[in-house]
C-alpha cells in the first residue's frame, strides 16, 4: 500500500531522539565542566546553602577580637582615638601574655591628634605651653614603641594602582616544581595580585613584628574564600591571619607549596595548610558569637581577666556603627572584617576549611553523563511516570551524597549544575519524544484511514462477491411447482465469501440432480474454487447426462484437479433422484453420510456406501456408485461439517450426538423440509452463543412425497 511505504520506519525514530539528545547531553556536560560565569553563579548559590544549614559548630575560640565598639567610642570618645590611646591598649594586652597581637587598623598618616600636630595647626601665644608640648613624646613614637614590645602584626591593603611606599614582608619560600620561566617570581603563580599597597606609616610600619594582607575579593559582595597570601608588586605578603599564626609561633618564614602557577599548600611553623590553585582557602563559616569578643574599653579599665587574653591570638578592631563596612557572609549573616579574620583563624587552627577537590568539576560532568545516558536510553522507551521516578532518582542521589559529603568530611561537590542540567535534559528529551509522538500518531491515522478506505473497498469487492456466490446458487422456488418434491436449502458462509457449495437442477422430466460439497478452508480463496469446483461438476453432469454418477465424480475429478495450484481438495456427495420411483443414484467424494428421516424408521438412517476420497486427494481414483430407493415422504438431509464442528465461546463442539438428538425429534413430529432447515440453523446457532464460526454451515433437505405427489 502507497501509504504503508511511505511511513518512516519506527527503529529511526527513537533513533533521532537520541541523536539530538545525546548532542544536548554533550553540551551540557561542556558547559558544566568548563564552568562557566553562570556555572560558578550557581555553583556559589549552592555552596552556601551548605553552610546555612551545617554552620561551622565552635569548639574551642582561640583567637579574641577586642573590638573598639560603640560602647568604647561613648566613654572614650569618637574615632579615630588618639595613637597614646592605642598604645596603652597594646601594653595592657600585652601584660596577659598574648600569642600574637593584630593591630587590624591601617594608619596610613600620622596622628592629627598628637601635640606636635595640634601646635603646629594652633596660635599658641605661651612660649613656656609650646615649649612643654614640643617636649612631649608624639602619639606616633609611643604607639611604635608599644608595637616594638608586642608580638604585633600590622595591616596592609592592596590598591589597583602602584604606590610609593615601602613594603615590608616576612620571607616566603617557593618549593615545588617552578613555573615554566627561571624567574619564579610571583606574579607567575595564580595568586591575588596588587600593583600597589597602603601600610602604616614608616614609624609605626617598621618596629611591627609582622604585616598582614586585609585585603579580599568578594564573590557578588559574599566573602567566601580567603587568600593566604598574594603578590604586591611582585613581593610575596600573607594574609593577615597566617601572618598572626606565623609570628605566634615565632617562625621566620613562610613555605609555599606550588606544581606549575598552581599552589598547593602554605606552611607556617608546624601548621600545614592545603590551599586551592591561587592559594585561597574557603572559610567554614560558624555564625556570630559575642563570646569571640571583648570591648577595648573594659580591656583598659581592667575589666577583662588576664587569663581570657593568654595564649589568644588577639585582633584589636573596629566594629563600632559606621566605622567600617560589613560583609556579608554565606550563612546570611553580615560580619565586621574583624570577625572574618578571626574565623578563618580559627579554621585554619583546626582544620575546619572546606575543600573543594581539584578533579571535582571532572567527577560532576562525568556523574552528569552517566546519569543523562540513563535518561536517554530510559525517555523514549519508558512511560511518563516510570521515567519522571527514574529522573526523581538521578537528581536526588548526587545531592544526597553532596549533602553527605559536606557534613561528614566539609568537602563540596556541585549537585546543583548537574541537577538542574538533567531536569532541563530531561524536560528536552520529554518534548522530543511527545513530538516524535505525534508525529507518528499523526502516521498512524493517516495509515488507518487509508487502511480503512482499503477495508471499505474490500469490504465492497467482498460483498459483491458473496452476491455474485449467492446468485450463483439455485433457488428452491424453482421446485415448487413439483408435487413430487419438497426441497429447501440454507448456506451461511464463515466469512463473507465461504467454501461451501449446493446444487440442483433436473436432468429430465422425472431426474432431479443434486450436489453438496465443502471446500477444505474458508474465506476467498476456497469460494473461488468451489465456484470453480461447482462450474466443473455441472459441466460435466450436463454433457453426459445418462452417465453413471460414479463416472460423472471420476471426470469431475479430473477436471478439478487439472488446475489446482493450492493444493485445495473438495469433498462433495452428489445424486440422481428419480422423481417416479424414488430411486436415488448417488456417490459420496469424501463428505459427511446425509441422514434420512422417516416416519417409518426408529432413527434416523444414515447412507454408507458409494464413498471415495475426497476430490483433488485421487486425481486417478476410480468411483463407484451406489443405489437406494427413498420411500413415499421420506426425508433426505445434507450437511457440511460446519453444523458438527461448531463450537461455544469456551471451544465445545455441537457435535454428531447433539445433531442425531435433534433429528429425531424433527422425524417423529414429522417435520417438512424447510422446518428441519430452520430448526437445525437456529439450534446450531444458539448452541454456538454468538462465537466466530469455525467453518462455512450449509444444510439442503429434499422430501420425495411420491410420483403422485402423496406422502407414503
Amino acid at each position: 500500500m502507497s501509504t504503508a511505504g511511505s511511513q518512516e520506519p519506527a527503529s529511526e525514530r527513537p533513533d533521532r531522539v537520541r541523536l539530538i539528545g545525546a548532542a544536548l547531553l554533550l553540551a551540557l556536560v561542556l558547559f558544566v565542566a568548563f564552568r562557566g560565569p553562570w556555572v560558578e553563579r550557581l555553583q556559589a548559590a549552592w555552596f552556601d546553602v551548605h553552610q546555612s544549614l551545617w554552620p561551622r559548630q565552635v569548639a574551642t575560640l582561640p583567637v579574641t577580637v577586642v573590638a573598639i565598639d560603640q560602647k568604647s567610642l561613648l566613654e572614650i570618645g569618637q574615632w579615630p582615638w588618639p595613637r597614646n590611646v592605642l598604645a596603652r591598649l597594646l601594653r595592657v594586652i600585652h601584660r596577659a601574655e598574648p600569642a600574637a597581637i593584630g593591630i587590624n587598623i591601617l594608619m596610613p598618616e600620622p596622628d592629627a591628634l598628637s601635640p606636635e600636630r595640634l601646635l603646629a595647626q594652633a596660635q599658641v601665644e605661651d612660649r613656656m605651653l609650646a615649649e612643654a608640648l614640643r617636649a612631649l613624646p608624639t602619639h606616633d613614637a609611643q604607639l611604635a614603641k608599644a608595637v616594638a614590645a608586642v608580638p604585633a602584626v600590622l595591616v596592609v591593603a592592596g590598591t589597583a594602582e602602584p604606590t610609593r611606599q615601602t613594603l615590608r614582608a616576612a620571607p616566603v619560600t617557593v618549593h615545588g616544581m617552578a613555573p615554566p620561566s627561571s624567574d619564579a617570581t610571583a606574579t607567575r603563580l595564580a595568586l591575588p595580585e596588587y600593583p600597589g599597597a597602603v601600610t602604616s606609616i614608616d614609624e609605626l610600619d617598621s618596629r611591627a613584628g609582622g604585616w598582614g594582607l586585609i585585603s579580599a575579593e568578594s564573590s557578588r559582595g559574599v566573602i567566601r574564600r580567603m587568600p593566604t597570601v598574594a603578590s604586591i608588586d611582585g613581593t610575596l605578603l600573607p594574609s593577615l591571619a597566617v601572618e598572626m599564626l606565623r609570628v605566634a609561633q615565632r617562625a621566620p618564614s613562610l613555605r609555599l607549596a606550588v606544581s606549575g602557577s598552581e599552589v598547593r599548600s602554605v606552611t607556617v611553623g608546624r601548621l600545614h595548610v592545603p590551599t586551592e590553585a591561587d592559594g585561597a582557602v574557603r572559610v567554614h563559616f560558624s555564625p556570630h558569637l559575642a563570646q569571640r569578643f571583648v570591648s577595648a574599653v573594659d580591656v583598659l579599665d581592667g575589666q577583662v581577666r588576664e587569663s581570657e587574653l593568654r595564649g589568644q591570638l588577639v585582633l584589636i578592631g573596629l566594629t563600632g556603627v559606621a566605622l567600617q563596612e560589613y560583609q556579608n557572609t554565606p550563612i546570611g549573616q553580615r560580619m565586621s572584617g574583624s570577625e572574618i579574620q578571626a574565623q578563618l583563624m580559627e579554621n585554619l587552627l583546626d582544620g575546619s576549611m572546606l575543600q573543594r577537590p581539584a578533579w571535582a568539576p571532572k567527577l560532576e560532568a562525568a556523574v552528569l553523563l552517566v546519569l543523562g545516558a540513563l535518561l536517554l536510553w530510559a525517555v523514549p522507551r519508558w512511560r511518563t511516570y516510570p521515567a519522571a521516578l527514574l529522573l526523581l532518582a538521578c537528581v536526588a542521589l548526587p545531592i544526597l551524597l553532596a549533602f553527605g559529603a559536606f557534613r561528614w568530611h566539609q568537602l563540596l561537590f556541585d549537585a546543583l549544575t548537574p541537577s538542574l542540567s538533567l531536569l532541563l535534559f530531561f524536560g528536552v528529551l520529554l518534548l522530543l519524544t511527545l513530538a516524535e509522538s505525534t508525529q507518528h500518531e499523526r502516521r498512524l491515522q493517516q495509515l488507518v484511514q487509508a487502511q480503512r478506505e482499503d477495508g471499505a473497498r474490500l469490504a465492497g469487492e467482498l460483498q459483491a462477491a458473496q452476491q455474485v456466490q449467492t446468485a450463483n446458487l439455485p433457488r428452491p422456488e424453482t421446485l415448487h411447482g413439483d408435487p413430487r418434491v419438497e426441497l429447501h436449502t440454507t448456506l451461511q458462509p464463515a466469512r463473507e465469501v465461504g467454501g461451501d457449495l449446493y446444487d440442483f437442477f433436473m436432468l429430465d422430466e422425472r431426474r432431479l440432480f443434486l450436489l453438496i460439497g465443502d471446500v477444505a478452508g474458508k474465506g476467498l480463496s476456497a469460494s473461488i474454487f468451489m465456484a470453480v469446483s461447482k462450474a466443473l461438476y455441472k459441466s460435466a453432469m450436463l454433457r453426459t447426462p445418462e452417465a453413471d454418477i460414479g463416472a460423472i465424480m471420476v471426470v469431475a475429478n479430473h477436471e478439478v484437479s487439472r488446475d489446482n495450484p493450492g493444493n485445495l481438495f473438495v469433498t462433495c456427495f452428489a445424486a440422481i433422484l428419480d422423481l417416479e420411483s424414488g430411486e436415488l443414484h448417488y456417490c459420496n467424494a469424501g463428505h459427511d453420510n446425509p441422514y434420512r428421516l422417516h416416519a417409518g424408521y426408529d432413527a434416523p438412517r444414515r447412507i454408507a456406501d458409494g464413498d471415495g476420497p475426497p476430490l483433488c486427494a485421487m486425481p486417478d481414483f476410480d468411483y463407484r456408485g451406489a443405489r437406494t430407493r427413498l420411500l413415499p415422504g421420506e426425508l433426505l438431509c445434507l450437511m457440511t461439517d460446519g453444523v458438527t464442528e461448531a463450537q461455544t465461546p469456551d471451544g465445545q463442539l455441537y457435535g454428531n450426538q447433539r445433531l442425531q438428538h435433534l433429528l429425531l425429534e424433527l422425524q417423529r413430529r414429522g417435520a417438512t423440509a424447510r422446518e428441519l432447515v430452520e430448526a437445525l440453523r437456529s439450534d446450531v446457532s444458539a448452541f454456538a452463543a454468538g462465537a466466530e464460526a469455525a467453518d462455512d454451515l450449509t444444510i439442503l433437505a429434499l422430501r420425495w412425497h411420491g410420483p403422485a405427489g402423496a406422502a407414503g
